[in-house]
Formats: structure tokens, sequence, C-alpha cells
């Protein structure tokens, strides 16, 4: 018969026997189990976050040292307006968009034959002129000879004249007034006085021929003003004839093309524009960063439209005003609401390495970064 405060059960006796006094605990029940090892994940989410941190402030901190960056920068060219000087329709069009052209190379024809009429009429005006000049020129030798002829003239009226005097005071001196005819006094003394008159004739035929010769003189002057006049004259009609063909002044891209063959085109009209091989940047820095920068400097070019672009230039030079200066209306800080505003100057990078232009065009946005010293 089973003890009643024993259970039959193997497992409920060993639970229900209580352990011997003396005997040790064992070493599980001395010493607990150790508790798992700390996650290290916050630690190392910190220290990517303090190298993070430390790169973001170099990368604000450190160029700042070294240089100066803005990103109000542009590229520019000196860009050549192509325009018509005279009247004309557009006989012949050598060009197309985009088209490349060299220095001298024939760009547009206009219609020439207004032109043509009007250098042949000039020609006919300066050979009229010409042949006036010459005949200008006979009229002073013609001039010349008849003045010569009444100084001869002149002198025979007076040498008669002094014979017809002579001879009329050898009638009076004969003593004898009988021996001389009354007849043969009036004789002498109307050879003498028409002798005195043949003088005075003489002299103003002299005075008439001398102003005929001045006059002569003049109109030569006449003809050779009226030669040069007509020389200016086919000048300007050979150069308006030459501006029917118009060239490139200057090697570059043709862009903003306006005129087709057919147009009618008056003088200053633009045609289109030729965009230079060299374009440069203009970098509108702060004017509290001008301090560090100066000609010479190497700037680093970043193109908007080519991200992974760095080009290499330098500074070239710095406007004498800022921006705002040569604005169409440059502010009044002359009033009593004004507020104090960081101005900019724009500085000039150009590139000394062809390859750099082939890949920028004038409007194109830009940063820049120049490399000055602490």
């Amino acid at each position: 018969m089973l003890h009643p405060h024993h259970s039959a059960d193997p497992g409920n006796a060993q639970m229900n026997t209580p352990n011997p006094p003396n005997v040790p605990a064992s070493p599980a029940a001395a010493h607990p189990a150790p508790a798992p090892p700390a996650s290290k994940r916050p630690m190392v989410i910190g220290g990517i976050a303090v190298i993070a941190f430390i790169a973001i402030a170099m990368y604000f901190i450190v160029p700042g040292i070294y240089s100066e960056r803005t990103d109000d920068a542009y590229v520019e060219a000196h860009l050549t307006t192509v325009t018509a000087k005279v009247p004309a329709y557009v006989q012949t069009l050598h060009v197309d968009d985009n088209a490349k052209v060299d220095t001298g190379r024939l760009l547009v024809e206009l219609d020439p034959r207004d032109y043509l009429v009007l250098a042949d009429v000039a020609r006919a005006n300066l050979a009229v002129a010409q042949g006036r000049r010459q005949e200008s020129d006979d009229r002073v030798a013609i001039a010349d000879a008849d003045a010569g002829q009444a100084r001869a003239e002149l002198d025979v009226a007076r040498a008669n004249a002094v014979l017809a005097s002579a001879n009329l005071q050898r009638v009076h001196s004969v003593a004898d007034a009988r021996a001389v005819s009354s007849e043969r006094i009036d004789t002498a003394q109307a050879a003498a006085d028409t002798s005195r008159a043949a003088v005075s004739a003489a002299q103003t035929k002299v005075r008439s021929a001398d102003a005929a010769a001045a006059l002569a003189r003049t109109e030569v002057l006449t003809a050779i003003a009226s030669i040069a006049q007509a020389q200016a004259a086919l000048t300007q009609a050979e150069l308006n004839l030459s501006y029917t063909k118009i060239s490139a002044v200057q090697g570059g891209t043709i862009a903003n093309k306006t005129v087709e063959e057919g147009n009618y085109v008056q003088p200053g009209q633009a045609l289109f524009a030729i965009v230079p091989a060299k374009p440069y940047v203009i970098a509108n820095f702060k004017e509290t960063q001008l301090q560090r920068i100066h000609p010479g400097q190497i700037a680093t070019v970043g193109v908007d439209a080519y991200p992974h672009l760095d080009l290499k230039g330098r500074v070239d030079s710095i406007q004498r005003g800022t921006g705002s200066v040569f604005a169409l209306l440059p502010p009044e800080n002359a009033t009593g609401n004004f507020v104090k505003v960081v101005q900019r100057v724009p500085v000039k990078i150009v590139f000394d390495d062809p390859e750099a232009f082939k890949w920028i065009s004038p409007g194109m946005s830009v940063e820049v970064s120049v490399r000055v010293a602490r």
C-alpha cells in the first residue's frame, strides 16, 4: 500500500524530494547565464553620421578657403551682326543656319543692277567734268593770247601817240605862221588826238583781256572742283556697288539667320550673326569676393549642360564697375528707403585650350570656381 503523501510518479517523487543538506549546489545555480551582447548598430550609425558631418563640413568650408565660387555666370562672345548697307533684293544666299564660315567668305549677294547703272552715270559725269576742265584750260590759253595781243596794240598806240604829238609840236614850232597852213595844223592836231584815243582804247582792251584771262582761270578752278565732285560720286557709286556683296569680317558659325533669297533688305537691317570660335565666360562675383581674385588665377568652369565636364580657364580681367551701374535704370540710393544690397562685379574668364570651345556656346549657364591663395 502506497503512502498517501508520495506519488507513484517517479518524476513527482523527484520533485518532492528535498536536496540533501550537505550536497553543494550546481554551477549553473551558483552563476546565472550571461546576458546577450549589446548591439553595435547605434555606434556604427553614430560614427557614420559624424563622418558624414565632417565630410559635408569639409566640402563647404575647405573649398571656401582656397577658392571663390559663383553660379551667376554665363558664356559670352564677341558676336558680329551682319547687316545690309544698301537697299536691295537678296539675289543669292551662300550660307545656311549653323554653317561655319571663314574670314572673307562671301555670304550674301544683293541685286547689283541699280548700282551698276549709278556707277555708269557717275563715270559719265566724271568724263564730262574732265572735258570741261580741258575746255577751261584752252580758254585760259586763248585769253592769255588775247591779253598779249592787246598789250602789243597798246604799245603801237602809244608809239603812234608819241609820233603824232611830236608832229604836232613841230607844226607849232614853225616861226613863220604863214609857212604852215591851218589845214596842216588841224591834221596834226587830229592825228595827235586820234593817237591818244587809240591809246585809251588799247588800255581798255588790255584790261578786258586780263579780266577774260582771270575768268578763264576761275573756270579752271571750277572745273577742277567739278572733277573732284564727280570723282567722289563715282567712288560712292562703286562703294555702294561693292556693298551688294557681303563677306564675313571674322570666322565663326552662322546664328539667328533672319533672311532668305528674294527678301528686300534695308540699310541697317540685321541678316544674321556670326558667333566666333572663341567664347569666354562672364562670372558675376559678389563684391565681397573680389579681394582675393586677380587676373591670371586658374579657374574651373562647370557647364550646366554637361554636368560631368570641368573646363580649365584663367581670370582675364575684372570689370571696372558693377552690373547695376550699367543697367538701363541704375539704382537711386539717395532715398530714405535705402536697403544695402551686395553688388556683383563681372569677371572675365578665358580659355587657353581650344578643346573647351566646342562644348560651350554664348548664353549657356556655367558655374565658376577661382583658385585663390589663403
